[in-house]
């Protein structure tokens, strides 16, 4: 069974901090020039240079302190390069895993460019069998939302694809994937229903970066700490896109 604990398991200083900046989180694209200053000590030991939007990609090596040869899973992973968290895991620690995305274009570059990732063009969602529409902007290929309103956030002309759709804890099984390092959501404003279809207390990942707008922040940190995981509280500043969270034991 999951082991379930209240929204008491945070620590009182990881509760506080997620208190003091969950509505301080501002939905905007963070350029080289203005990252915070809790990256700046991450950008001196790991280079400024990143395949990640923003400093996902710093902030997991540090976690991992650039383990090699782990195993991730990329929900929502879009480009094999391009704003990926996991390219560099892949193509400098010899990381392997899987990459879950619905648009099926991106799908020939990761055979070529990402050998030890396997490609998957589903959406992750609550049921598995069922087709969703998704909505995507062919000038803005890092959008693809299950919400047409969120997608024309970014540009009026959307399109509706319908893909078929998987519950992550369907595929794993298929794959026979028992363990899990790293795992990377990033479906715009979909995470609820990725983790609805999702048992965390078989996989247990060692970190999990999830994407959290404020429209879905508190049911992510409710759904994370009712299942025994605690945001990793150092990394809240310097990142107020995503959660971290960590198992708790």
């Amino acid at each position: 069974m999951t082991r379930r604990l209240s929204a008491l398991s945070f620590d009182a200083l990881e509760t506080a901090l997620v208190a003091g900046f969950a509505c301080l989180c501002v939905w905007a694209y963070v350029s080289m020039d203005r990252i915070p200053l809790e990256l700046e000590p991450l950008r001196a030991r790991y280079g400024s240079d990143r395949y990640s939007e923003n400093g996902e990609e710093w902030i997991i090596r540090d976690f991992f302190k650039d383990r090699r040869d782990g195993f991730f899973v990329d929900v929502g992973a879009n480009h094999y390069k391009n704003f990926s968290n996991t390219y560099y895991l892949e193509s400098r620690l010899g990381w392997s895993g899987i990459a879950v995305e619905p648009q099926r274009e991106f799908e020939e570059d990761y055979r070529k460019f990402r050998p030890r990732t396997r490609f998957f063009a589903f959406f992750a969602a609550d049921k598995s069998g069922e087709n969703a529409s998704i909505y995507v902007l062919d000038r803005q290929r890092l959008v693809a939302s299950g919400t047409r309103d969120f997608a024309e956030k970014w540009g009026k002309d959307s399109r509706e694809v319908v893909v078929p759709a998987i519950t992550l804890d369907d595929l794993l099984a298929q794959l026979r994937v028992e363990r899990i390092d790293l795992l990377s959501i990033d479906v715009e404003l979909s995470e609820p229903k990725v983790l609805a279809g999702f048992d965390v207390g078989v996989y247990r990942p060692s970190l999990v970066c999830i994407e959290a707008h404020p429209e879905t922040r508190q049911g992510i940190l409710d759904f994370f700490a009712e299942r025994g995981y605690v945001v990793v509280g150092k990394y809240l500043r310097a990142d107020t896109r995503n959660l971290y969270f960590k198992p708790l034991h």
